[in-house]
């Protein structure tokens, strides 16, 4: 059976680019693949970029993002769900693929190059992320990685650190793939300023937990397609984001009237929005809703997390026993 690895940032606020690009990923792998489905909140990774990384914050954002993805469905008694830094085995195994990944590698990454050149400093750990990333999904061996079309790329390079580490000590990890939601795969920010992306801050996303009244006044000033610059104007919904959003939220029926609304000016944006909105309150009211019962139960939520570090530590000691035998370091 496969197992399936996938982590999440808890940089800001979870949107609904994370739940339709991996978030429902992971619920319907969980629901196949059981307790073969490994996911964690990579707290670890958050710091290395300063300009999205509040400290006073990480904490709330971790546990929220737990919650977020209780709320989205996904059953930590089916699945192994746990928070990064709960593990330590982690970070010594990303040590050990730092010796393997040569640094002009890590600095043709796409991600790193958008990041870095935004920051007056570049700490080392922004270069050295995918090697960390690399190092949670192979210490559990994990053969089918669900994320978001930007880490196509980093899994390419966890598949080269894994050929590699396998032809210096000897056979021992797989090379993972990349499962895609491929009718997800770039969400729109809601300023229309590229990529919907909590590293851009809330004027770019909608968040799944955010109240519906501060979506709706977000969705209300939204860009459109510029053709319509009059409501006789006929309009692209292909070239509008109101357009991708009804995509996710509204079905096919109601998708086919804006669509075509749209493109014969039979009806006007503040229409197509308020019908979009009532997609989006169906959609994340049931979400909402199980969140608030979350939150007020947090030792729950914190029984499972636990649990989870539990259950990954038993799957991750002994990969790490097995890669410092390989290594040759010296067992006592």
């Amino acid at each position: 059976m496969p197992r399936v690895f996938s982590g999440i940032q808890p940089t800001g606020e979870p949107h609904i680019g994370n739940y339709f690009g991996a978030m429902r990923n992971y619920v319907a792998l969980g629901d196949q693949f059981g307790k073969n489905s490994i996911y964690c909140v990579v707290d670890l990774h958050a710091p290395t970029n300063p300009a999205a990384f509040d400290p006073a914050l990480l904490a709330a954002r971790t546990f929220e993002m737990a919650v977020a993805n209780f709320a989205a469905g996904l059953d930590p008694e089916k699945v192994i769900f746990f928070v990064q830094s709960h593990v330590p085995e982690h970070t010594e195994l990303g040590w050990l693929f730092t010796l393997l990944t040569p640094v002009g590698e890590l600095e043709r990454m796409t991600q790193y190059k958008d990041k870095a050149q935004k920051l007056e400093s570049t700490p080392a750990g922004l270069l050295m992320y995918p090697v960390l990333q690399a190092a949670d999904i192979l210490l559990y061996k994990a053969d089918t990685v669900p994320v978001g079309e930007d880490q196509v790329q980093h899994i390419e390079l966890t598949r080269e650190i894994a050929r590699k580490f396998n032809h210096a000590f000897g056979e021992m990890f797989p090379e993972p793939k990349a499962v895609l939601a491929k009718d997800a795969l770039r969400i729109p920010g809601v300023d229309g300023q590229g990529k919907m992306s909590k590293s851009k801050g809330e004027a770019s996303t909608l968040g799944i937990l955010e109240p519906l009244e501060s979506i709706w006044q977000k969705l209300r000033v939204a860009p459109t397609d510029p053709a319509r610059v009059r409501r006789t104007d006929p309009g692209d919904p292909e070239k509008c984001l109101v357009g991708d959003y009804h995509k996710l939220f509204s079905d096919g029926a109601t998708l086919a009237e804006v669509y075509e609304g749209c493109r014969t000016a039979g009806i006007g944006c503040v229409d197509c929005k308020k019908k979009l909105m009532t997609g989006v309150t169906a959609h994340l009211t049931p979400i909402q809703e199980r969140a608030e019962a979350l939150k007020a139960d947090p030792d729950y939520v914190r029984d499972a997390l636990v649990q989870g570090a539990k259950e990954a530590r038993a799957i991750a000691l002994p990969v790490i026993e097995e890669a410092r035998s390989k290594v040759g370091f010296l067992r006592l």
